[in-house]
């Protein structure tokens, strides 16, 4: 591949996919939903209808910043969709759920990536000391190929992360339309909204697979 094309995924292919989801969002996020619930009320209940009423909602800080803690059992909303009612708070707040759902019914996917979380979060760090001294030195080529090791760790969580998001958009969708949350009008609007997130993980996982396999080519030619 052409290092200027492969330069201009990894660059533009984030920017695109940050650019996508925070413009729906703001749309979305201006559309009162008709349901007229609030982020947090959607939530508890989707939570309440699925038995899962040992799941606290909180409210978080930041932008965006929405998710679900597996550990405390916690659907943290941002302060937006805590307290407003919207079609994109609606749709996020239902995917959050989606996620707790799935700790709930042990999804493999949820599991494997909790578990591979820790322990991606150290590998992914330590991979560049290890790739940046094999790059700079060619006779340790060895330490590169510690490196690219480490870091195929990574890039395995953010594999992982795909169906686990899709999954929950999926969950999200099936609650609020059963659960009379949204009207028909209303749902190919909070499908973009999730659409739009689920982006962000597409982009990432590209990402991390390109330049994986651009210091995997380094090494092999290198032999």
């Amino acid at each position: 591949m052409n290092f200027l094309v492969y330069l201009g995924i990894i660059i533009l292919l984030p920017l695109y996919a940050q650019f996508k989801v925070k413009s729906t969002y703001n749309k979305y996020s201006k559309v009162r939903s008709t349901s007229g619930m609030t982020g947090a009320q959607v939530a508890r209940l989707i939570l309440d209808h699925n038995g899962l009423q040992d799941v606290k909602v909180v409210e978080t800080q930041g932008v965006l910043s929405d998710h679900y803690n597996p550990v405390t059992k916690i659907v943290a909303l941002s302060s937006q969709n805590y307290h407003e009612a919207s079609v994109a708070g609606t749709a996020v707040a239902a995917h959050e759920v989606g996620h707790a759902i799935q700790d709930k019914e042990a999804y493999s996917f949820l599991r494997f990536r909790h578990r591979l979380a820790p322990v991606a979060g150290i590998t992914s760090n330590a991979s560049w000391f290890f790739i940046m001294a094999g790059l700079i030195f060619s006779s340790m080529n060895s330490l590169l190929g510690i490196g690219i090791i480490m870091m195929a760790v990574g890039v395995v969580f953010q594999i992982v992360t795909l169906p686990v998001e899709f999954n929950a958009s999926s969950r999200a969708m099936t609650q609020i339309v059963e659960l009379g949350i949204i009207r028909n009008e209303e749902e190919p609007h909070a499908k973009k909204v999730l659409s739009a997130a689920a982006m962000t993980y597409v982009a990432a996982a590209a990402v991390a697979v390109l330049e994986l396999l651009r210091l995997v080519t380094i090494f092999l030619n290198r032999d």
